[in-house]
């Protein structure tokens, strides 16, 4: 069960043509803005990377924006572990339990799931904010993910997983997110 603290967002690679290029594309990315809406309204840390920016271009615009408070971490390494500064950074906030978002489910997403849980962490793959260029590659990510320990959740699921109650004070702004 995700608690509100012990839980970061990481959002993996989310950029330039390459984003325009996954599968279903723009649910992806609403969903992704969503789950990052939400988890500042939850005072959930976010780490945001960067695959050498400097070849893939930046994070598209309507997920920058919503990160415009964040500086993201680039790297070259697929695995977002293969990043000492992730690392710090991921050290630096104390969760144990990961929610992961992002881009190519098959590769980036899915080496650093695994580096994650060699690592001792929980790890949540966000299913409706991740994708690849095909659906196949996704769908097979998912399932090898899963079977290795990675728990599979949505947006919404997590979110709502994350208040634990409609009691909680952020409730109805996070209820107007998934409307």
């Amino acid at each position: 069960m995700l608690n509100l603290d012990s839980t970061v967002l990481v959002v993996v690679d989310v950029q330039g043509k390459l984003a325009t290029l996954m599968h279903e594309h723009q649910p992806l990315l609403h969903n992704i803005a969503t789950m990052v809406k939400g988890a500042k309204l939850l005072n959930i840390p976010i780490l945001w990377l960067e695959q050498i920016p400097e070849k893939l271009g930046g994070t598209v615009p309507e997920l920058a924006n919503e990160l415009s408070d964040v500086s993201p971490v680039k790297k070259t390494s697929f695995s977002a572990c293969g990043e000492p500064d992730f690392i710090s950074a991921l050290e630096q906030t104390g969760s144990r339990q990961v929610l992961l978002s992002g881009i190519e489910t098959h590769i980036c997403v899915y080496q650093t799931a695994m580096d994650l849980l060699a690592g001792g962490y929980e790890v949540e793959v966000l299913v409706d904010a991740v994708s690849s260029r095909t659906l196949q590659n996704k769908e097979v990510a998912l399932d090898k993910m899963s079977a290795l320990g990675a728990d599979l959740t949505t947006v919404e699921m997590a979110l709502f997983e994350l208040m634990k109650s409609a009691d909680a004070p952020q409730f109805r702004d996070v209820a107007k997110l998934i409307k």
